[in-house]
């Protein structure tokens, strides 16, 4: 039995917007947009991280991730910090006004997946989680629509 979901991207990318676009509105009075936000929660829950690991995890440029973490570090969310091991590398690092502020937002976003979910089972919500993170394994496997094409030649090469 396959029955097809009619527009699941357009329908989980509102979703998604709808619980930031909450998420932000409830958070106003700390000034953090949702990728800052993203971005603390990553490192209240992880620990200290590299930029380029939360680039990465943003998908975002490395360039875009340094200039949220220049306005964060002013706002006094975290700090950098120099790499043990890599003298080009930055350890970015949550504050105690970052790790202050946590469980509150905490409770602001478990009360919004409250109100996203409500109306569901327990058993309802148990199946949907289940298929989110299924979901989400299916697509971290390679594409397999691009297959293992040979990759495209350099311009150089083109013009010998």
């Amino acid at each position: 039995m396959n029955h097809r979901i009619e527009k699941l991207g357009p329908l989980l990318q509102e979703a998604s917007r709808k619980l930031w676009s909450r998420f932000e509105h409830r958070t106003a009075a700390h000034g953090l947009s949702a990728a800052q936000w993203r971005l603390l929660g990553q490192l209240l829950r992880e620990g200290p991280s590299t930029q380029a690991a939360l680039a990465t995890l943003l998908e975002v440029e490395p360039i875009s991730v340094s200039r949220l973490i220049d306005r964060m570090e002013q706002g006094g969310w975290l700090r950098r910090e120099a790499h043990p091991d890599d003298r080009r590398a930055r350890i970015v690092v949550a504050t105690d006004k970052a790790r202050q502020i946590g469980p509150e937002a905490k409770q602001i976003i478990e009360a919004i997946y409250d109100e996203a979910l409500a109306g569901l089972t327990d058993a309802d919500r148990r199946v949907f989680h289940a298929a989110l993170l299924k979901i989400t394994e299916n697509l971290k496997a390679p594409d397999p629509a691009v297959g293992s094409a040979a990759p495209a030649p350099s311009p150089i090469e083109t013009v010998k």
